[in-house]
Order: C-alpha cells, then structure tokens, then sequence
C-alpha cells in the first residue's frame, strides 16, 4: 500500500515539473556586467541551454543601482508572479538585507530558489602596484590609511566592503579609517583599479580569473578555508598569513514570490540538473569554484539564517545600530 501510495505520489510530482515550461525565460543580473552576478546568471543560463532544459536560451538582464536594491524591489513590486524569471543572488544580497538597505523590503518578499557553488573573496592590486605580499600591503595601509583606496562592486556596507572591514579589523586598522569606494558591480571595481582610480580590489575568485591569467592583477591573498587551484594555485589564504578572515560566496538565485508552485519546482530541478553534471563542473573548474549546492526549502531556511548572521556581524562592524 505505501509504495503504491509513493508511486502515485512521483506520477503527481512529474505532472506538475511536465506542466511548466518557460516561456522567454530571463536572468536578472542586478549590476553591471563583469560582476559575480553577472556572471552567476551567464554561466548557469549557458549550462541550462547546454542541457536542453530550456527551450528558449535565457536571457540576462542587468539591471543596476542600489547594491542589487533597484532589482529586488523591481522583482517585488512589478513581477510578483513572474514564472520565467530568475534573479541572482549571493551574500551580497543578505549582507543589505541584513542591513535594511532595500527600502522596506526584506528576504520574505522573495522566494529562494538555490544555490549551485561557492565562489570565494579575496585581495588583489594591479601587477605594477608596490606591494608584492599582504604584509607588504598591510605595513602601507597601517602606515597611512588614506593613501589606499579599495574599490569593490558592492555599495557601502555590502559583502565586498565587509570583507574589507573584516580584514581590517584582523589586521588592526581601525575600520572607520579605511576608504572603500563602491560600485555597482566587480567589473566596474576592477576597471577603477586598472585605470588606477583605487589601489587595491576586494572581489572575487571568478571575477579577477581572465585578468591574473594576463598578468594585469596580483592577487595577494584569498578568503577561502584552504588553496584554490588552477591560477590561484599558488595564492596563500588569509588565514595562512595569520589574517583570521573567510568569506565564501554562493552563487544562487531567488525568484518572484507569487510564482506558481509548477513553475519554482521547474526551477528547483533545473538547478540540480545543473549541479549535477559534468558541464557545470568544467565551469566550476575553470573559474576556481567550490562546490556547493541547496536548493528549495533547505536554501530557505539557510538564507533566514544567513541574514540575521550578517545583521549581528553588521553591529559588530558599526555598520548598523
């Protein structure tokens, strides 16, 4: 009786996955292009073509401003029940969340759908720059701390400002002396470093991969548990350089609160279908990610638990009261 009752059970879960397709699917990247967002939406989207999971390629969309606020509160208040649309997300997004810094929005106003790796942060200046170590980074900053501007694609308070502050406090640079200049997204950052407008970049893994292989950055320290691979292969971790500082970013998505069941549950499945093979796993490779996967109610219970995380560290940090 129970496995007939479980049979029925898989038929009633394949109708409604059968029942959905999208229709001119889209990928909001809230940031310029270049960024982790950017590129979360890009890559996962290609992999989904690649698999034949869609049966239109879907679209990106960059949608920029507000740390990533002017595209949630554009999801929340004129997409609600989108069933084609997919808007990336990572800490970036909890970190203002956490803080109050999208209006009166907050995580509940979404959905989560998933996410299928983890990037990681790190430090890097340009190839020319003074400062061929960390230490040697840190002993200028001390020294004088406005000389040394940082750039990072998140606005201020967000993920890449935190991971500044974080690395500051490590270090023993009083937080409110550091300057951190946003932008709206990593490849705005790193253009500013290259062009010299900032003189260090606080990112991530798979945003600086093109520009170490060219030789145009140095990056001098990541923000991951243990050694990246392939070009970061040779790049020490902050804790290895007696820093006490981690930030892993997972690279997910949530969608529109009132999207129909059939429609997230579509969804949920193709992130896994995306995890799971081996086209995913060459992207991961290629870009220096970890794995790193949950996806539905699991993600939703991690990301309540993430954002009232960031809020108690924002106090930490002085950012919020």
């Amino acid at each position: 009786m129970k496995r007939a009752f479980f049979a029925v059970c898989l038929v009633v879960l394949g109708a409604a996955w059968a029942q959905f397709t999208p229709r001119n699917p889209e990928c909001i990247a809230p940031a310029g292009a270049g960024g982790g967002w950017d590129f979360t939406c890009r890559s996962v989207a290609q992999v989904m073509q690649d698999l034949r999971l869609v049966p239109q390629p879907i679209k990106t969309t960059n949608v920029t401003g507000g740390g990533g606020g002017v595209a949630y509160a554009n999801v929340v208040t004129q997409r609600s029940d989108d069933a084609n649309l997919i808007v990336a997300a990572s800490p970036a997004t909890t970190v203002r969340l956490a803080q109050g810094q999208y209006s009166r929005f907050t995580e509940r106003d979404v959905r989560w759908l998933g996410a299928v790796a983890a990037d990681f942060g790190l430090v890097a200046v340009k190839a020319d720059a003074p400062w061929k170590t960390m230490q040697e980074l840190v002993a200028a900053w001390k020294a004088d701390p406005s000389k040394i501007a940082v750039g990072g694609g998140s606005a201020v308070g967000g993920q890449d400002h935190m991971k500044v502050l974080l690395l500051g406090r490590a270090a023993g640079i009083e937080p409110r002396a550091i300057k951190y200049v946003p932008f709206d997204g990593g490849g705005e950052a790193l253009t500013s470093l290259l062009g010299g407008f900032v003189q260090v970049f606080a990112g991530d893994a798979s945003e600086l991969r093109a520009q170490v292989q060219s030789g145009t950055v140095r990056v001098l320290g990541v923000m991951s548990p243990r050694r990246l691979g392939g070009v970061y292969a040779s790049v020490p971790t902050l804790k290895e350089l007696g820093y006490n500082v981690e930030w892993v970013v997972w690279r997910g998505f949530y969608v529109p609160k009132n999207m129909p069941p059939q429609a997230y549950e579509f969804w949920v499945r193709a992130l896994r279908e995306v995890e799971r093979s081996p086209e995913w796993a060459r992207v991961r490779e290629q870009n220096a990610l970890g794995q790193f996967f949950m996806a539905g109610a699991e993600f939703q219970v991690f990301i309540d638990r993430q954002v009232n995380q960031f809020r108690n560290l924002s106090r930490e940090l002085g950012i919020i009261r």
